[in-house]
């Protein structure tokens, strides 16, 4: 009937058969699935590749300012939290599809194959060498970096915390005093009953400093631990 309700999907249909068939849509659709298979199947490839001291020529005009990152900037943040800013060759974990849908939409935007990724993310999502959640960036010029995504969950409030003891050797020392106070001081309310206060407290100091730095001594060798200074763009995991 005339007055009858209008199935959407029907005049859909009509709408579009007035101009191509079945056949032709379904070879357009099969031409852009291929096409956009190949460019992930390309993207992956040099996602595998990684690479230092690439510099890509992206369109200024068409860069957001709040993406763009400084190598100093990015070695305080991981000094900070103790990650890890390394070419996406060692990446050991999946980069999403979201991920590389985004590089996709970034390299028609800037008409440019991007290449030279580096990726911010803690020790364990890498395969690092031996000596003897993630952001990923591609390099812009002059030491920047674009930021291209971010994956994965963010990280523990308190990790920038628990890591800073091992930020430096400053931190450390600052760190191993702090527990020693405390160690003094339960020790000095629990176990104190004679005249001498000030040497008790003194020597007790003294040697839980001593105990607590062969301590940190000990597991920073057995672990093969170093300062977040020196590992940040490391590709060992001993180093």
């Amino acid at each position: 009937m005339l007055w009858d309700n209008k199935d959407l999907t029907e005049a859909l249909l009509s709408e579009r058969n007035k101009s191509v068939t079945e056949e032709d849509v379904m070879q357009q659709v099969h031409l852009l699935l291929e096409k956009d298979a190949a460019q992930r199947t390309d993207i992956k490839e040099r996602l595998a590749m990684g690479g230092n001291g690439i510099e890509n020529r992206f369109n200024v005009n068409k860069l957001e300012p709040s993406r763009i990152f400084h190598l100093n900037q990015i070695r305080e943040v991981c000094i900070d939290y103790r990650l890890r800013f390394l070419s996406t060759e060692l990446y050991k974990n999946t980069i999403p599809e979201e991920a590389l849908t985004r590089i996709k939409h970034l390299e028609q935007d800037h008409n440019v194959a991007l290449s030279g990724f580096m990726i911010m993310a803690p020790s364990s999502h890498f395969h690092l060498k031996n000596y003897d959640d993630p952001l990923l960036f591609a390099p812009i010029a002059d030491d920047y970096y674009y930021l291209i995504h971010k994956w994965g969950n963010d990280l523990n409030p308190f990790r920038k915390l628990m890591v800073r003891p091992m930020r430096d050797m400053g931190s450390l020392l600052v760190f191993l005093v702090c527990c020693t106070a405390l160690f003094t001081l339960i020790l000095d309310k629990w176990f104190f009953f004679g005249t001498n206060h000030e040497l008790f407290v003194l020597l007790t100091f003294l040697f839980g400093f001593k105990a607590f730095c062969g301590v940190a001594l000990y597991y920073c060798f057995w672990k093969g631990k170093n300062f977040n200074a020196y590992i940040w763009d490391s590709p060992y995991y001993n180093h």
